[in-house]
């Protein structure tokens, strides 16, 4: 229940006097439904019935003073019109107010999913490496509706806990002991039903541990399509769905069962209470018969709101566990904010032509990923990047070569050391800096958009000829022009319409497109063919001098060209120099990676 009134005292902050204005008129119009009941006292009167008179609806004795020089009949159709009139009152009353409800409920709604994306979208990136994309999704698309139905059910339960408190106001003045008895029956009632909301909300729980698990393998099966088929393994994970299918299956109908089940007992209890409080009425209070009727209509109207609030606490009690699962992932993801690109856009006089002018530093700087293990990624790293030059960072798999670029980027932080930019401490300015950084990943990621919507995701203002530059620049033009539909070309999920090599090259016309001061390449080369690669290398020749470009390679021949190597051996730089240099430094690793690679051309 804590996370819940979490998310109602932000929906109490969000609607603010809305909220208010709407139970006061639920109180209104449930005033209304109570006066249009009481006006039976009246009519009773004129049909003759015995003890009308002496009720304490005699406050509208005055109505039938007004009405005397008119006839009975007359009199009767002057009170069944005002009935009438306060009865389309208060369902106009109730039909607005329930719009007014609806309307704030899913304007929340929308702030609550705005508010969860972003913070998800403004986490760092260590956040990230510790979570499943699966999980996000599945809070997005699984726990919010959940959390907008219990919003919902919540909102239902004190609209109708006021009209319940409304029209035991109006009981207790026909009679209090006879209201106190149906009080006392319905407590018995809720009572009998708290452990079917303790065993709804072990469901709920149980729901979205499936629920997880069904979005984590979908999401890791359809992205693994291609293992799944080449290693002819459908059988096995059609079985783990089916196997997971009734789980689910078996959760929803327990769920629907248990409600059924106190639905039942709620009706034999409710039926035993009546049977009960009519006896008690008749030869133990001996009540005049209109009051007793005027309390059996009134509680009778309160037996379906009992039961509705037994049953919006089962559907409450189910939703909980989601509120739990949204609330901790937006805490853990705001506490791994990192800032605010909102506030970078409008921060007045922000610089977006953030250019380095010096170079990028590491002073000692070592990382672990965990940090319960004594193993570091990296360790110790001391280096300088100088503006405008090409650097290359080289070493075997596992090397850290990744993580170093991670730390320039920005993307972590050293546990130890610091990162300089133009003598500044990358966390005073990583957001300025990473503006000015274009990074090409060795797994190209295009989005299910058209080709000139991919390409403008880094330059939304840039023009035809600025596109068609980027695109030559990565020697990507030749085949763009080939496309059925040229830049408004849909490239599918993943960019799928397009080869590997093709990707490549549209990622890093998108990088070059936002003319930054960095240009990292990680393996950006690597599936392309030789001619492509040597247009690349080409390319890069060209723009040599107008900035700072750091390329980790495999392929030592892309690197021949640059200013500075960096080679890097189990988290530590273990030698540094330029290509020559390094070469014929007998007994290095750079000469190491140079034999394994010329051997492998010779394979």
């Amino acid at each position: 229940m804590a996370q819940l009134l979490i998310y109602v005292k932000k929906f109490h902050a969000f609607a603010g006097p809305r909220l208010y204005i709407n139970q006061l008129g639920m109180m209104l119009s449930s005033v209304l439904d109570g006066i249009g009941i009481l006006l039976l006292i009246p009519m009773l009167s004129l049909l003759g019935l015995k003890g009308a008179e002496g009720s304490p609806s005699s406050y509208f004795a005055f109505i039938l003073g007004r009405l005397r020089h008119l006839s009975d009949s007359l009199q009767l159709s002057v009170i069944v019109g005002l009935f009438m009139v306060l009865l389309v009152l208060q369902a106009s009353m109730q039909r607005y107010l329930s719009h007014r409800s609806i309307s704030m409920e899913q304007q929340f709604i929308r702030h609550v999913r705005t508010e969860v994306y972003e913070s998800l979208l403004f986490a760092n990136w260590p956040f990230f490496l510790t979570k499943r994309k699966s999980d996000f999704t599945h809070a997005m698309t699984q726990e919010l509706p959940r959390i907008s139905y219990g919003i919902f059910t919540f909102l239902q339960i004190i609209t109708t806990f006021v009209y319940t408190a409304v029209q035991i106001g109006i009981a207790l003045w026909l009679s209090v002991t006879l209201t106190l008895l149906v009080l006392l029956c319905g407590l018995m009632l809720g009572m009998i039903s708290r452990r079917s909301v303790a065993r709804s909300r072990a469901c709920g729980n149980e729901a979205t541990t499936l629920m997880q698990s069904y979005m984590a393998g979908m999401t890791e099966h359809f992205q693994g399509i291609k293992e799944i088929k080449s290693n002819m393994s459908e059988n096995r994970h059609a079985d783990w769905f089916r196997s997971l299918c009734l789980r689910m299956e078996r959760n929803m109908v327990r769920f629907s069962h248990l409600q059924a089940d106190s639905q039942y007992f709620y009706k034999l209890a409710s039926g035993v209470c009546i049977a009960v409080f009519l006896l008690c009425a008749l030869l133990v209070f001996h009540v005049q018969t209109a009051t007793l009727l005027l309390v059996v209509l009134i509680c009778s109207r309160l037996w379906p709101k009992f039961s509705a609030l037994q049953t919006g606490w089962e559907n409450l009690a189910q939703t909980l566990p989601a509120f739990q699962t949204l609330a901790d992932l937006q805490k853990q993801a705001e506490g791994s904010r990192e800032f605010d690109l909102h506030e970078l856009e409008l921060a007045p006089g922000a610089d977006r032509s953030f250019r380095i002018q010096q170079g990028i530093e590491c002073r000692s700087v070592s990382y672990r990923y965990d940090l319960q293990s004594s193993s570091y990624a990296l360790s110790c790293v001391d280096a300088y990047i100088p503006a405008h030059h090409m650097v290359a960072i080289v070493g075997k798999s596992g090397a850290g070569k990744s993580t170093l670029i991670d730390l320039l980027i920005g993307l972590i932080q050293p546990q130890q050391g610091e990162v300089l930019v133009d003598g500044m401490p990358l966390r005073e300015c990583s957001a300025m800096f990473r503006s000015a950084i274009s990074y090409v990943p060795q797994d190209p990621f295009l989005f299910h958009m058209s080709l000139r919507e991919n390409l403008c995701m880094g330059a939304p203002n840039a023009t035809d000829d600025q596109l068609w530059e980027a695109l030559r620049f990565s020697a990507a033009d030749e085949f763009v022009r080939q496309l059925p539909d040229g830049l408004e070309t849909m490239l599918g999920d993943r960019g799928v319409r397009l080869s590997g090599g093709e990707r490549q090259r549209i990622v890093l016309a998108r990088a070059i497109l936002r003319k930054p001061s960095v240009l990292i390449l990680d393996e950006a080369t690597s599936a392309l063919d030789s001619e492509n690669e040597t247009k690349i290398q080409e390319a890069l020749e060209r723009i040599r001098g107008s900035m700072t470009v750091i390329v980790i390679a495999h392929r030592l021949s892309t690197i021949r060209t640059a200013d500075h190597i960096i080679v890097m051996e189990k988290g530590a730089i273990v030698q540094q120099g330029s290509y020559q240099l390094l070469a014929h430094a007998a007994g290095g690793t750079f000469s190491e990676l140079i034999n394994y690679h010329d051997r492998a051309l010779q394979i």
